[in-house]
């Protein structure tokens, strides 16, 4: 502990030059250094927020990714739920990310997941020690979180994932009722990335990549979510007993964008705070 909090003014020196910054005290335990719109890549979606405590202890640095069907969504979208969460994890790094979204002349993937490998990047030159990583999104998000730390985690610095509502099965039957299912199709990802024979929706699906070593995952999904259906909680379910990968999942009650509110969102906050205290005793 003695040893963090003597780096931690390189540390914020690091992080912060050459951006505004303020301090925000969320509560009389929970005091966080900000740094708006720091930039991780030459483009202009390539931004982050990073809140960093004053109270620095741990090695974990959550990533929070938003929403908003690959082509839409702001990092500003989460900034409420992120503080909430800062106040649960007051010791931790938090960082929420913007990334290069999808258009009808750029294709999702691999930008989204290369953005989020760039932003950790960005964030792990300038520490002073070598952290874990906890990937957090909401639906496409969510999707982005379980995909990268499932295909793309060549470290295995991803500690853990958290996905709210995100669709971890492109073929799932439910889940092409999902009325951008086209664009998705045409958009999300890339052709020329993919090299061996393997279909485009499976690619693109977190559960076509998971396997015995794959990061423990916590997942929640609503019981009224016509976007992302409950099926996909039961797929992914599938996909980690099969692998024997640690998980666990619950159903909230409401649509698709019912987590963020109450008592939705302080029992997810919950759920997370328990899900990580048992992973760190493994």
């Amino acid at each position: 502990m003695k040893k963090l909090t003597h780096i931690f003014p390189i540390l914020l020196l690091l992080l912060f030059t050459g951006c505004g910054q303020k301090t925000i005290d969320l509560n009389k335990d929970s005091s966080f250094k900000i740094g708006k719109d720091v930039s991780y890549g030459t483009e202009s979606d390539q931004k982050m927020d990073i809140y960093t405590p004053e109270k620095l202890a741990g090695k974990n640095i959550f990533i929070i990714i938003h929403g908003g069907g690959w082509r839409g969504g702001n990092k500003s979208q989460l900034t409420f739920f992120t503080y909430s969460l800062m106040k649960k994890f007051p010791e931790n790094i938090f960082v929420s990310i913007n990334y290069r979204l999808a258009s009808s002349s750029r294709f999702a993937l691999p930008n989204q997941t290369d953005d989020i490998e760039s932003a950790m990047a960005h964030i792990e030159k300038r520490l002073t020690f070598k952290p874990h990583y906890i990937l957090l999104g909401n639906s496409a998000g969510g999707h982005l979180s379980m995909l990268y730390a499932y295909r793309f985690n060549r470290n295995k610095d991803i500690k853990a994932v958290v996905n709210i509502v995100g669709p971890a099965d492109l073929n799932d039957p439910g889940f092409k009722n999902y009325d951008d299912y086209a664009f998705l199709e045409k958009h999300l990802i890339d052709p020329n990335v993919i090299k061996s024979n393997i279909s485009l929706m499976n690619f693109g699906s977190p559960t076509y990549w998971i396997n015995t070593t794959s990061t423990s995952t916590l997942s929640f999904y609503g019981t009224q979510d016509y976007v992302v259906p409950l099926s996909q909680k039961r797929i992914l379910d599938s996909a980690l007993v099969k692998n024997n990968v640690y998980h666990e999942s619950y159903e909230f009650n409401g649509t698709h964008t019912s987590w963020e509110n109450e008592p939705n969102s302080s029992f997810l906050i919950d759920k997370i705070d328990l899900f990580l205290k048992k992973i760190d005793k493994k």
